[in-house]
């Protein structure tokens, strides 16, 4: 898809992650300019703003998982998204806090006080920051112990396992494909085979529903996911789910044409996608407004595009 100039303008003009990821993934900028936009991001806009709001003991919220969105896991994983610097101290500080979190009885890491097994989705969203902001934690490899020996026979996953749950959940797999992806990033080789064997079948689970239908009816298995939502927190939507394929380098397969020609009929006549639903929960300030014109979905949107040639 060509990029118009009007809207390579138009994101450049934005919060400095959408700057730097624009000129990252869709202008070719080179690498001195790519450095210089992605400093900016701690210093200036959203960066800033979330960092600002980081307790003196590197927690965000009342902790690791309270209240929704405003605690420290979900604030990390919206620096994330912003693709602050992987060496930022505050991140780093605030990432090894959830690291320390005790474990479940059943090897992963637990936040709650209440329940004794661990939260598969939680963990494949730790291993997303961490792999990113502490790759070097001894840590991840107890993550990548506890999500291969939880994977499903159809190739997903699902945090309700321990009640018995048979189907892996797609909101439960994108999370762990994103985390194994992130941590495949990192120069460590561990169960390295075993690793991408189970990133194959996680995203093939993906494809025989096409992203968002059911195999037995071939109907949407829930609407609401043909959303462009933003930020995505631990929900599952089709724009996502692409977005997992890209990062993941994996070749097209005709099986996302479905998910794709819904996402390209949502552009503006102006070029722009927008933002359409927002999960509902406290966050820390608005970055963009439920039914305008969305800088975050237009880059999301023709990042896929770029990426596999859709024009």
């Amino acid at each position: 898809m060509q990029i118009a100039d009007e809207i390579s303008t138009w994101l450049l003009a934005g919060d400095p992650s959408i700057a730097y990821q624009t000129k990252r993934d869709l202008l070719d900028a080179s690498e001195s300019a790519q450095r210089a936009a992605q400093k900016r991001i701690s210093r200036e806009g959203w960066g800033r703003a979330f960092l600002e709001r980081q307790r003196p003991d590197g927690h965000w919220g009342r902790g690791a998982y309270q209240p929704k969105w405003i605690c420290t896991h979900y604030t990390l994983m919206d620096l994330k998204t912003l693709a602050i610097g992987r060496d930022n101290p505050e991140c780093r500080k605030a990432t090894n806090l959830l690291l320390s979190s005790k474990p479940g009885a059943d090897g992963g890491l637990n936040y709650a006080r209440t329940v004794a097994f661990s939260d598969i989705c939680i963990n494949g969203m730790i291993l997303n920051m961490a792999s990113y902001f502490a790759p070097e934690s001894n840590a991840l490899c107890h993550l990548i112990d506890y999500i291969l020996s939880h994977q499903f026979e159809d190739g997903g996953w699902n945090c309700m396992y321990y009640q018995g749950a048979k189907h892996s959940s797609v909101h439960s797999t994108i999370g762990v494909i994103e985390g194994l992806i992130e941590f495949r990033k990192t120069a460590s080789r561990y169960r390295y085979a075993e690793l991408e064997n189970s990133i194959s079948k996680g995203l093939e689970f993906l494809l025989r529903h096409k992203m968002y239908k059911s195999e037995r009816t071939g109907e949407p298995f829930d609407r609401k996911m043909l959303k462009l939502s933003f930020p995505c927190r631990w929900k599952y939507d089709i724009l996502r789910a692409i977005e997992a394929f890209v990062s993941a380098k994996a070749p097209y397969d005709a099986r996302m044409l479905d998910a794709m020609d819904v996402i390209i009929k949502k552009r503006r006549t102006d070029g722009t996608w927008p933002l359409q639903a927002k999960h509902p929960g406290q966050i820390h300030f608005e970055m963009e407004k439920v039914g305008t014109a969305s800088r975050w979905n237009t880059l999301r949107v023709l990042r896929v595009c770029r990426h596999y040639k859709f024009a």
